[in-house]
């Protein structure tokens, strides 16, 4: 598996990532608590056009840092790294949650790099109502790290999920789904989700020059509407697309959330 030591703040970092395809560059950036396995299903959809690069950044999968606390600019050079070591000059960008507001800081910061950015359930700056939720999670993986519970996991799908997913699960199948999710969390969920207590993009996104989608939930709750309209307004090319699904769209749809990305991609490739 290909590593690039990328610098952060606190030290170095031994970035993992998988390079698969041939094509126009497309770097994959991952939301919290997840790796960078969450794309295998878009990878192998668009493998056979694109050349397909998903990284994990610090705190998941198989990259190793200094185990201190990290920045949005951290998990940015990180991403930066990945594309220097892969020889890859220009990329097309798609992040998810905190994927996508790491993205977003790429586009900002190296425009002359980023050939589109797809952003999903993004967001500019955290407020007082997610900082409580994002401290909430905290507490919950802390006692789960303690006392060997799983309650994280089972506010997943509670979270994440809208209609779509509980229209159609039983109890039983929620409860598999919450055994499978608590084998797959990051071990660097509170450290990634400290970083998700910091972002903010506000000075930043003016300096987008991609075209941009913002791809929104329309059964979010943890990203409050008011977030993406700001992402709409701040990005100078950005257009807007909503997915019939909750803040987790990669696992509730997941037909539908490729085929959103994979229309963005082809549109700017053709």
């Amino acid at each position: 598996m290909p590593i690039a030591t990328a610098r952060l703040h606190g030290g170095e970092a031994r970035v993992a990532y998988e390079l698969t395809g041939t094509g126009p560059a497309v770097i994959l950036v991952h939301g919290t608590a997840a790796a960078r396995d969450q794309w295998a299903p878009l990878t192998e959809r668009i493998a056979d056009r694109y050349t397909v690069v998903a990284l994990d950044y610090s705190g998941s999968g198989d990259t190793v840092d200094h185990g201190g606390p990290l920045t949005v600019a951290d998990l940015a050079a990180e991403v930066a790294a990945v594309a220097d070591h892969a020889g890859i000059q220009q990329f097309h960008l798609v992040g998810h949650s905190l994927g996508a507001v790491v993205a977003a800081q790429v586009a900002a910061t190296a425009p002359d790099r980023v050939r589109s950015l797809f952003m999903h359930a993004g967001w500019v700056r955290t407020d007082t109502r997610m900082d409580a939720e994002f401290r909430y999670w905290i507490d919950l993986l802390r006692h789960d790290g303690e006392r060997g519970t799983d309650l994280f996991a089972r506010m997943l799908p509670l979270m994440a999920f809208g209609p779509r997913y509980w229209d159609n699960v039983t109890a039983a199948d929620n409860d598999a789904l919450v055994k499978q999710l608590a084998t797959v969390i990051a071990p660097g969920a509170i450290r990634q989700t400290e970083v998700d207590r910091t972002v903010d993009l506000t000075d930043l996104l003016g300096r987008i020059t991609a075209p941009a989608l913002v791809l929104a939930s329309a059964h979010d709750r943890i990203i409050p509407a008011v977030q993406q309209r700001e992402l709409l307004a701040a990005i100078p090319d950005a257009r807007y697309a909503e997915i019939d699904a909750g803040h987790g769209a990669p696992g509730e749809d997941p037909d539908g959330f490729i085929a959103k990305i994979v229309g963005f991609l082809d549109d700017r490739t053709s």
